[in-house]
């Protein structure tokens, strides 16, 4: 009896000791590996099947193509032109100081700019005679009266098709001329793309700055627009680590703006520029985390429909060293 309580307690005693060996084993191993990356990007983040995200994408691209052909669109910009200080006389009559070339009255109104930064107003005046029938500002008949040409909305002269922004760049003013009979958007036949591509929709790592910090970004006007940048974001593509800075803008909280270029511009794609925009890291602008880029919905800047467009152009830490076969390519106007 004795002989079979020792064997009992034998056997026992070194199963307990086998169970304390591989605890004691795991938990070295444990402590040996590596802690899990939590931040790692992965690429790519859908499948080449994914039914959903592609009917994503081409649902997004026909509205892009919508917004492009809109009677307010990009393609109805017939012009710009700088306000100068004083009078600046407004319609289709060639004694104007700002000729629009459009079928309007030959004498819209008058717009002055007056006084010195930061108190610059900006007015409407009627021309001699009065201002012509039918035409609005903010969607009521025109009065004489300021302008506003800060925040969001902007004042709107309109007449019929044709609508006229004031706006403020970089403490200059100018005049923004919008015509929805335009030749350009007559001519509008669709936007060109790269077919979709899982590969360049990639998760990024989001590295905040604290506090923000101000960037300076150059446009085609060449000027200079400073733009609050709140991080940036680390990727991997074709094995290269690769880097963007993103700004934020007025009024779009809930985006940030990547201006970049890559290796197909001037090839494939606009020349200057390409824009994506993306909503927010999944841990907000302040603390690091990760964020989605998917480069398949690039856009081209509103300078690749119209030469009155003033667009930013990509800071040098957004030229990329790999080509970006992803978006939006060169438009082709009829």
């Amino acid at each position: 009896m004795m002989r079979r309580l020792a064997g009992i307690f034998a056997c026992t005693l070194a199963v307990l000791l086998l169970g304390w060996s591989m605890m004691q084993s795991r938990h070295a191993a444990a402590q040996d590996a590596p802690a899990a990356d939590t931040t790692a990007p992965v690429v790519p983040a859908v499948s080449a099947g994914d039914a959903k995200w592609r009917q994503y994408v081409a649902t997004w691209r026909a509205e892009r193509e919508r917004q492009i052909d809109a009677p307010d669109g990009w393609l109805s910009l017939v012009g710009m032109e700088w306000l100068k200080p004083g009078v600046n006389s407004v319609g289709a009559a060639e004694d104007n100081q700002i000729r629009v070339r459009a079928k309007v009255p030959d004498h819209v109104g008058l717009i002055t700019v007056s006084g010195k930064p930061p108190s610059v107003i900006v007015q409407l005046l009627a021309p001699k005679g009065g201002f012509p029938p039918d035409l609005m500002v903010d969607g009521k008949p025109a009065r004489e009266g300021p302008l506003t040409v800060e925040g969001s909305p902007l004042s709107t002269i309109a007449w019929h098709g044709l609508n006229m922004v004031v706006q403020n760049r970089g403490g200059r003013y100018l005049l923004r001329i919008k015509d929805a009979d335009s030749p350009t958007r007559a001519g509008f036949h669709g936007l060109n793309w790269y077919a979709p591509d899982p590969k360049y929709r990639v998760r990024a790592v989001w590295n905040p700055y604290n506090p923000p910090r101000v960037v300076k970004i150059p446009t085609i006007l060449g000027t200079t627009l400073d733009f609050p940048s709140p991080g940036f974001v680390e990727f991997v593509l074709d094995g290269k680590p690769l880097n963007l800075e993103p700004v934020t803008e007025e009024g779009e909280d809930g985006t940030l703006f990547f201006i970049l270029r890559d290796v197909t511009s001037q090839i494939t794609t606009y020349a200057t520029a390409r824009y994506l925009h993306t909503g927010l890291p999944n841990h907000g602008l302040t603390q690091p985390g990760l964020l989605t880029l998917d480069f398949n919905l690039l856009e081209n800047p509103p300078c690749a429909y119209t030469p009155y467009a003033s667009c930013p152009l990509p800071p040098d830490q957004n030229q990329l060293p790999v080509a970006l076969e992803a978006g939006e390519q060169l438009y082709t106007p009829r």
